[in-house]
């Protein structure tokens, strides 16, 4: 098994999204989620996770040590029934959390990523930190939301047919954007990693999930989505080297032709000023 990670790390993803809806908002109908001052689309940490954590849960189908514990449709008491079976013999309370928050770390690869909050009155775990966080994603120029009217040729009871008289057609609609790129920051702690086993390997498949999400995640209403460039900051410290916001600003990203809406990722130039990284900061590219 291999180590804790021991160096600090930051990370910049681009992602895009063509003709679909990368996180539709449920408190506005399904719409693409948008910053009503500015009009940029958002994609919250949330949505990423689970696309990350669907992805390790295909690739590693289970494995011991890299069971996913917030599964789709799961319940999370019975998810940490095991945790405390395994630590059954511990007597003092205080142990016993203890001992089920590390079973949980060892056992659940999304909880020593990306930590969990367990201290519920049944089967209580405690809380874990976890050393990966994310932001919200934001696209990079203001986003267009746009509704397309769709029809289905059959209706779903003999009740809905009979009262439309023989036309079996039931009308709705479907919530999109005609194209955004969107841009992500990340950040890995060591310290935090160490507290919960977050290791060398767990990182590598973070960032095959990253790289692949998208491509087990298809469906009509996210349209074509894509993973395009991932920018990884790797400090020789664990404390780090330098302000995660220095490393971020030496990214950036500009529209080849601003006199016309963007519609795909080669409208955009990316530039990377390796000049202007400190002195103990790696940047690896690795899409």
């Amino acid at each position: 098994m291999s180590e804790a990670i021991k160096s600090r790390h930051e990370f910049v993803l681009l992602f895009d999204v063509k003709n679909g809806n990368p996180n539709g908002d449920p408190d506005a109908g399904n719409l693409p989620r948008i910053d009503p001052e500015t009009g940029h689309g958002i994609v919250t940490d949330v949505c990423v996770k689970r696309k990350v954590r669907n992805y390790v849960e295909l690739v590693k189908k289970g494995e011991p040590t890299f069971n996913i514990y917030v599964q789709e449709k799961a319940i999370l008491t019975n998810r940490r029934k095991p945790a405390y079976e395994a630590v059954g013999e511990e007597k003092d309370p205080a142990q016993k959390i203890s001992k089920a928050r590390e079973w949980m770390c060892r056992n659940f690869y999304d909880v020593r990523t990306f930590g969990a909050v367990m201290s519920t009155k049944e089967h209580n775990c405690g809380q874990v930190r976890g050393p990966v966080q994310l932001t919200f994603s934001q696209s990079l120029d203001p986003i267009v939301s746009l509704e397309a009217s769709i029809t289905r040729m059959a209706v779903e009871t003999q009740k809905e047919a009979d009262a439309q008289s023989g036309d079996n057609r039931t009308m709705g609609r479907k919530m999109y954007i005609p194209y955004g790129l969107y841009r992500l920051h990340g950040f890995i702690s060591a310290p935090f990693a160490r507290q919960t086993g977050f290791r060398e390997t767990d990182l590598e498949l973070f960032w095959n999930a990253l790289q692949n999400m998208f491509d087990h995640d298809r469906s009509a209403a996210r349209g074509e989505m894509a993973s395009r460039k991932l920018f990884v900051f790797k400090h020789e410290s664990e404390l780090g080297n330098a302000p995660a916001h220095r490393l971020f600003e030496t990214v950036t990203i500009e529209r080849k032709d601003a006199s016309k809406p963007p519609r795909d990722f080669g409208d955009y130039q990316v530039h990377v000023n390796r000049g202007a990284l400190p002195h103990g900061v790696e940047l690896i590219e690795m899409i």
